[in-house]
């Protein structure tokens, strides 16, 4: 039988290696615009319970949603300070501070439909994780928020209204800010979370944005009109500081990537069906839908034509990327 001593050493070297145990646990806490009830957020949680779970908590996430932890800059600014924030579910425009290819997917009217995006991503979403690593960030996920249309409070039949309006984009979106800009408009860039009161006091009073994010944004309230003409696919992606992700044991990650890259798929599929309910409600609380012109609509894929010949020659994004993006579209039969 050990003697008492025996015991009091082992006791100590159990509480001399409770503290690596517990350090084991790695906690990722993410920042994000989305509101808590917004598709994205549902799935977020869920995904958070199952790591939670699969790693035995070694791994815990915890979000900080609804834009409380401040704008773009704020969050990537606290991420690289590595101490309040690991991470952030943020759109491309915002993260393009941080990799200005991450907006490839919304360059103007890149896509004609779904069935192209469901051809496309499956082969360039890697190539966009590949440069996220490249600058210090490991991608999670990845998930398409909608097609984005141009609404507005006054009436909108075609560029002569855009012209006109007072027109919000999203500030760093250089792609919407040079595309409206080559259309002759004087866009407005503002955080989103400044949109709702600028559409209210009349600061702004045309937007670029998914019936989804209108409503979940609360601006469907003052929209009264939507052309009808995706302008841009709009894709948010899920990123954690290297260096957060280093310190996650490599089973553990495994298990985190397949458990959000699942949940993407999930946001992917619910999004484009909230979407649909979210237009729907909006045309039952007076929205009108207004249908181009074949000339307005030839007008406006022009601008995006020229919009991303500038880009690439310019040498403002890879090009690349936009080449794997044209190979598999026309692999899926569509045409630029």
């Amino acid at each position: 039988m050990p003697s008492p001593f025996l015991r009091l050493l082992g006791l100590l070297a159990l509480l001399l290696a409770a503290p690596l145990v517990l350090a084991q646990t790695q906690t990722l806490r993410l920042a994000t615009l989305a509101p808590d009830g917004s598709p994205w957020m549902r799935e977020l949680r869920a995904a958070a319970e199952a790591v939670k779970a699969e790693t035995k908590g070694r791994v815990e996430i915890r979000y900080f949603p609804g834009g409380v932890m401040g704008n773009d800059q704020a969050v990537l600014r606290r991420i690289r300070q590595g101490g309040q924030l690991q991470g952030g579910v943020l759109t491309s425009s915002e993260l393009s501070l941080v990799y200005p290819d991450a907006p490839v997917y919304t360059l103007p009217f890149l896509f004609e439909d779904w069935a192209a995006v469901d051809r496309v991503r499956p082969r360039v979403d890697p190539l966009l994780a590949k440069g996220f690593a490249e600058r210090g960030f490991h991608m999670l996920g990845a998930s398409g928020v909608g097609f984005a249309y141009l609404m507005s409070t006054r009436p909108l039949r075609g560029p002569d209204d855009v012209r006109r309006a007072k027109l919000w984009v999203p500030q760093n979106d250089r792609i919407a800010e040079l595309t409206f800009r080559e259309g002759g408009a004087s866009p407005i860039p503002l955080p989103i979370g400044d949109v709702f009161t600028g559409l209210q006091t009349g600061m702004v009073d045309m937007v670029a944005n998914t019936p989804a994010g209108a409503v979940a944004l609360q601006w469907h309230g003052r929209l009264r009109y939507l052309y009808d003409l995706p302008l841009a696919y709009v894709v948010g992606y899920i990123i954690v500081d290297t260096r957060a992700w280093n310190r996650i044991a490599p089973a553990d990650q495994a298990v985190v990537d397949r458990i959000f890259k699942a949940a993407a798929a999930r946001v992917d599929a619910s999004i484009r069906r909230d979407d649909a309910a979210a237009l729907e409600a909006m045309k039952k609380q007076g929205l009108t839908v207004v249908t181009p012109s074949a000339a307005d609509a030839a007008y406006f894929r022009q601008i995006g034509e020229t919009v991303v010949r500038r880009l690439y020659e310019e040498g403002r994004m890879d090009a690349s990327l936009l080449t794997a993006i044209r190979e598999a579209k026309a692999a899926s039969g569509s045409a630029d």
